[in-house]
């Protein structure tokens, strides 16, 4: 893909999962200045102005005027030598207000590190953002290390994660479908076959309650929605083991579907 395409699919990307219906008049400098903070992933700690340029999809002008702003507002460093950017302690401040701030995750945090104490399991709390899934707590018991580095915040694609199957099984139909066409485009050959995996998901989640998939070798995750009235999370269950699926699902989707009700019940109480 060039580079002129991969901007095309930025800013597609960036409109089709971004609007909502009866979503008020937007403030577009505010909004393009939020995609320059969303381009820093791990592992690209400094961004340029041209890769910023590449993965927003915004023009070069329009880069340049938002990561000064950016700067002058705290929420960006610049160093001179590498001409880059970083994200600065501002933005984690937010993150910790978000965290510590939020109804849900201060109700299901205890019980979520209760369950993974009491079965050894990994336990972790994801919501959408566009097309991914975001960690918001993960309580981690294996001793794969490779899992255990699985941390707040961390990002995990929705199409291939039982935690996201389970939240396309209950996102709006609007939703869904925007991005099921992104993930028909992305994943091109493998998309017939992913589909029918994601199908299969669905109707788990309708007539079950969860949903489950392996997208890491040995390793089984079952996930089910936990809507409430602000948003839709996904809460999920997983083991590193070798065992066939149906074995681990068996096992986990009992003790899984016992802590959404717990989680629910506590937060219908609040009300």
């Amino acid at each position: 893909m060039t580079r002129v395409d991969t901007r095309s699919a930025a800013r597609k990307r960036s409109a089709l999962l971004h609007d909502k219906p009866g979503r008020s008049p937007a403030n577009r400098s505010l909004e393009r200045g939020i995609e320059i903070l969303r381009a820093f992933r791990p592992g690209s700690e400094y961004l340029g102005n041209s890769e910023l340029v590449e993965r927003t999809g915004l023009s070069k002008a329009t880069v340049s005027r938002l990561t000064q702003t950016l700067v002058g507002a705290g929420m960006l460093y610049v160093d001179h030598q590498k001409r880059a950017y970083r994200l600065a302690p501002a933005v984690l401040s937010l993150a910790h207000a978000m965290r510590t701030g939020s109804p849900v995750l201060s109700v299901a945090a205890p019980k979520m590190k209760a369950l993974a104490e009491s079965r050894r399991l990994n336990v972790g709390l994801a919501t959408a953002d566009r097309d991914e899934m975001v960690y918001l707590e993960s309580i981690r018991y294996n001793r794969r290390i490779v899992l255990r580095h699985v941390v707040s915040g961390q990002r995990i694609p929705m199409e291939l994660t039982s935690l996201g199957r389970a939240y396309l099984a209950v996102a709006p139909q609007a939703r869904r479908e925007a991005l099921l066409d992104c993930f028909a485009t992305r994943r091109g050959k493998q998309w017939p076959t992913l589909q029918a995996e994601i199908d299969a998901a669905l109707r788990s989640v309708t007539l079950h309650g969860y949903c489950a998939a392996s997208w890491q070798a040995e390793v089984v995750a079952v996930a089910t929605p936990l809507v409430t009235p602000d948003a839709i999370y996904a809460l999920n269950c997983s083991v590193s083991t070798s065992e066939p699926l149906e074995e681990v699902v068996s096992a986990l989707h009992r003790p899984l579907l016992q802590l959404r009700a717990e989680i629910q019940a506590e937060l219908a109480a609040q009300i």
